[in-house]
């Protein structure tokens, strides 16, 4: 089975029909390095790593938490500061990404599917000296058939198009925000296709672009993508699994910038502790 039907307007515009070749489980070590995170970050929704920040991920929390971002340590687990986003809102951050310099953070949540609108924020990466960032872009979208709940999201470093997906649809469901997107005007967020599962709460795009990583609480699905290839045409196809520790309530995952692994991250939910989990390529 596919891994989604891709619809009309997005096949349309697709650059490549070549089938792309999935790379096996054993591509990644099983038994993850294990990292506590102190002082404890209890609503971890999205993980980066960061570029002008060497050694450390940018975490962002999801609703009920400041319009904040925490840079940690990968090696300690340590916090070494938080950057207010001065003028944003934290309504629902799920998911954050940096694509080229710029980190997006999608304030994409909606539990009761009681908002009209979403807001996806964008900045260059703060420098090592920064303590808060006060100019930023503003994108806001609607859907083009009504609310959606989405924890995931990815940014295409070829075409800057962005791509959301739905959790808790029957199907969950892959939207795309064409480029260029208005930073004044509401944008329409257009279906492209629907997986054959459901329950996704963030997702990874490897940085030469031929990876991509969906995540559940229960599994992460691995997809490669070839050079030309829409991302949500290689999501069409088979997927294969990737080890995972279970997590309490992971809602995290990203590549490493060398491309040497990727790292996945939870929420505190009823645990004691909050880990970092490191799975190094082989």
């Amino acid at each position: 089975m596919l891994g989604i039907s891709i619809l009309t307007i997005s096949a349309c515009k697709e650059l490549s029909i070549d089938t792309p070749i999935s790379l096996a489980v054993e591509e990644f070590k099983t038994d993850p390095t294990v990292t506590q995170i102190l002082p404890i970050i209890r609503e971890t929704s999205g993980i980066a790593e960061s570029k002008t920040n060497v050694g450390y991920l940018w975490v962002n929390e999801d609703s009920g938490t400041p319009a904040s971002l925490s840079l940690v340590s990968k090696t300690s687990g340590q916090t070494l500061k938080k950057i207010s986003i001065t003028g944003a809102t934290n309504r629902d951050w799920e998911d954050m990404c940096l694509s080229g310099s710029d980190i997006y953070i999608a304030d994409i949540g909606d539990n009761k599917l009681r908002h009209k609108t979403y807001t996806i924020y964008s900045f260059p990466e703060p420098a090592a000296n920064a303590t808060t960032v006060s100019t930023f872009k503003t994108i806001k979208f609607t859907y083009s058939d009504g609310k959606h709940d989405a924890e995931a999201f990815l940014v295409d470093p070829k075409t800057k198009d962005i791509i959301i997906i739905t959790k808790n649809d029957k199907q969950s469901a892959i939207y795309k925000l064409y480029y260029p997107y208005s930073l004044v005007n509401t944008n329409r967020a257009t279906l492209v296709g629907k997986l054959d599962y459901t329950g996704v709460v963030s997702a990874a795009l490897s940085p030469d672009r031929k990876e991509i990583i969906i995540k559940t609480y229960t599994d992460l699905k691995h997809y490669t993508c070839t050079y030309n290839q829409l991302l949500e045409v290689a999501l069409s196809y088979p997927s294969k699994t990737l080890p995972y520790v279970l997590e309490p309530q992971g809602e995290a995952v990203t590549f490493a910038n060398d491309n040497s692994g990727f790292y996945t991250m939870s929420e505190k939910g009823p645990s004691t502790v909050v880990n970092l989990y490191w799975y190094k390529r082989k």
